[in-house]
């Protein structure tokens, strides 16, 4: 981490008995070896590369990430760029261009993480004009970086239109879903509709199938979380992106098509055959390590309008859905969760095959986890230094996040599912008490006075 040219530095302690480095442009702390805060100036400076160094891909990842809670990716780049262009002049134009060759690689490499890493920072017109005009700076000096920056902007422009694409399929399956049948109204109305196991009896492939959804939702969702402005600030107050929308609408779209298909049947036999189908789909989701659709499982099975079915249980062994349960239990914050993840995780870092990479979290934890560390922890110190532990720990998580969305699916996609999966129509939650109570009866005067409401504000023909 120290850097070795550039900073004239002295030692001495901060106001919290740490060791720090005191830069030109800036105080940067340190302890354990480890960047704990510093000016913003010291920040930026520390991301520029140089001849003779070159800053850690953990901090340009960090620093890249949670830079935008300071100021705009754009200010950024046309800073560094400024910096890296200036802090080679010496007034010799030969020298000045021997200078800029030795450290015009350094910039691409810079440039291509930020443009890997972050594609959705250049969506901003004023980003790629920028890195345009760096391309013919970088021109001037090197033509093998020059060669390099027009081979990243290939890349980067390959890489949006991918995306694009990506965000497309989701608003394609978004608008799909809001064109089916707005409720089914009672089991009359719902008996032309096919149930899951008429489309799918394996549960393996169908848990393949939600893996698929994902990872195209997860795809669009990461990069553009991880670039967003919104990300820490106002994202949490009712700035929800689209994409977090469509993510949050899928999880309840699946706990709700859970639901559906447990209480749509007449027959108790059925019924119960659903229960253990999807208590099986949940157990490949977790052998898969597609925790949140197997989060959205679960909730699904534990909507009262399911729980309530006791004599369509009885006919069901649960032992298999109560480990389930036990895994993902929200006691001890998650801990049993928490620990399954971990596990995943390790298993991906050492995976010898694309299944075994998949690491797919419980996103609503994800979120509050990420909105908890955001608002119990300061931006800035007292000394107005930015709290860098506060932005590794960020980045953890995101990173953490963004690691599955290099995973291509190993699996066959199966067209039929998929779109059952995401058109087919629902109970509302009205029509699954409803529904519930059809098969069967209420068990109490108010569950009696819950059917008679339901049935005088139109939930039955």
């Amino acid at each position: 981490w120290k850097r070795t040219t550039a900073f004239v530095t002295s030692f001495r302690p901060s106001i919290s008995g740490h060791c720090c480095l005191q830069p030109a442009y800036g105080e940067m702390c340190y302890h354990d070896n480890s960047l704990v805060s510093a000016s913003l100036e010291a920040l930026i400076q520390h991301l520029v590369p140089t001849v003779d160094y070159y800053p850690d891909r953990s901090y340009v990842f960090t620093f890249l990430l949670s830079s935008r809670l300071f100021l705009h990716p754009y200010e950024l780049m046309t800073r560094v760029c400024h910096l890296c262009v200036e802090q080679q002049r010496s007034g010799d134009a030969l020298l000045d261009k021997i200078r800029f060759r030795e450290v015009a690689p350094k910039l691409v490499q810079l440039l291509t993480e930020w443009t890997e890493t972050f594609p959705y920072d250049f969506r901003d017109d004023r980003m790629m004009r920028c890195l345009k005009d760096m391309t013919l700076h970088v021109a001037r000096g090197d033509e093998y970086s020059w060669r390099a920056m027009q081979q990243m902007t290939q890349r980067l422009i390959k890489r949006l239109s991918a995306l694009g694409q990506y965000e497309e399929a989701v608003a394609a399956l978004n608008a799909a879903a809001q064109e089916r049948p707005a409720s089914l109204k009672t089991k009359q109305a719902s008996a032309q509709r096919a149930d899951i196991l008429s489309v799918c009896d394996d549960p393996f492939v169908f848990a393949q199938q939600l893996t698929h959804i994902e990872l195209v939702r997860g795809v669009v969702f990461m990069v553009s979380f991880s670039s967003s402005v919104p990300l820490f600030q106002g994202f949490f107050r009712k700035r929800k992106t689209s994409n977090l929308e469509a993510y949050v609408n899928w999880f309840n779209r699946l706990s709700y098509l859970v639901a559906t298909e447990i209480c749509m049947p007449t027959k108790k036999k059925h019924r119960a055959r659903i229960i253990e189908f999807f208590i099986d789909v949940a157990q490949e989701c977790f052998n898969i390590g597609n925790f949140n659709s197997l989060m959205a499982i679960i909730t699904g099975m534990n909507m009262s309008p399911v729980a309530r079915l006791k004599k369509t249980w009885n006919k069901v062994n649960t032992d298999k859905f109560e480990i389930l349960e036990h895994q993902m239990d929200p006691s001890s914050n998650f801990s049993n969760y928490r620990t399954a993840l971990r596990g995943a995780t390790q298993r991906s870092e050492t995976a010898h095959s694309s299944q075994e990479k998949i690491v797919i979290p419980f996103f609503s934890l994800l979120i509050k986890d990420i909105y908890f560390l955001n608002e119990g922890c300061a931006n800035r110190l007292p000394n107005g230094h930015i709290n860098f532990e506060k932005l590794w720990e960020l980045a953890k998580h995101v990173s953490e996040f963004l690691v599955w969305r290099q995973v291509i699916c190993p699996f066959d996609r199966d067209r039929r599912i998929l779109q059952y999966l995401v058109t087919t129509a629902v109970y509302t939650e009205d029509e699954l008490h409803l529904a519930s109570y059809e098969s069967e009866g209420p068990e109490n005067n108010m569950e009696k006075d819950s059917r008679r409401s339901l049935r005088l504000i139109g939930f039955s023909n």
